[in-house]
């Protein structure tokens, strides 16, 4: 299997949760990624209330790209009260029919014969890893599942389910506004267990919200451009590249011109004062 892509395109946007995109915008939008040499694709199926893959799926087909030259990330465990599926509440369901059909429907969806990756979306309190292990070991030998993640798992959860079977990442948000995985353990046990770490929002709140915290890295982070003549988001990008877990940004623009922007911040190397300064500013206070 070839690695995932450095950066990674999530596309929780692409459909009716963002840009409705047509097929053919799309289309050239999975042609512009692989072309900068994004080649790895984060879903979800509860994406575009469970339309996005298959919208997707149309659009990778008509690319002519080949399938092996890209990598498809998806996600299953949440039943999400929708159009497509009305249910009387939101839950989890990690049953092994539940995970089966779920990985069924994104492969059709998908229109491929293999998912690289997937993650279960996320921890349910009725989780029981003994079923999830056997019904991935099932899915792995048919082929139709390479490899088994978790995503917004706490370190107890991971070494729960770890107990039943291995697990190959996690996706977790993670941030300079929101660090706290690099602080409670989580990213020290990845590590440890050999885990990978792809970070969802990866540039945290800072450009969602004019909070104070924003006001305080903006006085930081600004200087700092100048330094690294880089953009803002290349910044709290490479700040995150940074820490030695490797983490794997998720990155969610449909802008062509932001993807590059994203590629290029793998270059970008941060003094550890410069790291520090930002890492303070977001807290508010200095480290103990």
């Amino acid at each position: 299997m070839k690695p995932f892509s450095r950066i990674i395109s999530g596309t929780m946007t692409w459909g009716s949760w963002g840009s409705h995109f047509s097929t053919k915008k799309m289309r050239a939008l999975i042609e512009e990624a692989t072309s900068l040499g994004i080649s790895t694709f984060d879903h979800a199926d509860i994406y575009g209330g469970y339309t996005t893959e298959k919208e997707f799926g149309i659009a990778f087909k008509e690319s002519g790209i080949p399938r092996e030259n890209v990598q498809f990330i998806t996600k299953c465990g949440i039943q999400m009260p929708c159009e497509e599926r009305p249910l009387p509440v939101k839950h989890y369901d990690y049953s092994a029919s539940h995970i089966r059909m779920s990985v069924e429907n994104s492969l059709l969806k998908l229109q491929t014969d293999y998912i690289d990756l997937l993650l279960l979306h996320r921890p349910s309190p009725l989780i029981d890893g003994a079923i999830v292990a056997e019904e991935f070991q099932k899915l792995q030998k048919e082929g139709k599942v390479k490899q088994l993640g978790v995503s917004n798992f706490t370190s107890s959860q991971m070494q729960l389910l770890q107990k039943e079977v291995s697990i190959n990442w996690n996706q977790l948000e993670c941030s300079l506004t929101y660090e706290i995985p690099m602080f409670d353990g989580t990213l020290d046990h990845m590590k440890y267990q050999n885990i990978g770490a792809m970070a969802w929002s990866p540039l945290g709140s800072y450009f969602k919200e004019n909070s104070i915290q924003k006001q305080r890295i903006q006085k930081v982070i600004v200087p700092l451009c100048n330094k690294y003549n880089c953009s803002e988001d290349q910044l709290l990008l490479a700040w995150l590249i940074c820490n030695p877990s490797k983490i794997y940004p998720v990155v969610g623009t449909t802008s062509v011109k932001r993807m590059k922007k994203s590629i290029e911040a793998i270059d970008i190397k941060i003094d550890i004062i410069d790291w520090f300064l930002l890492l303070e500013a977001s807290m508010g206070k200095p480290l103990p």
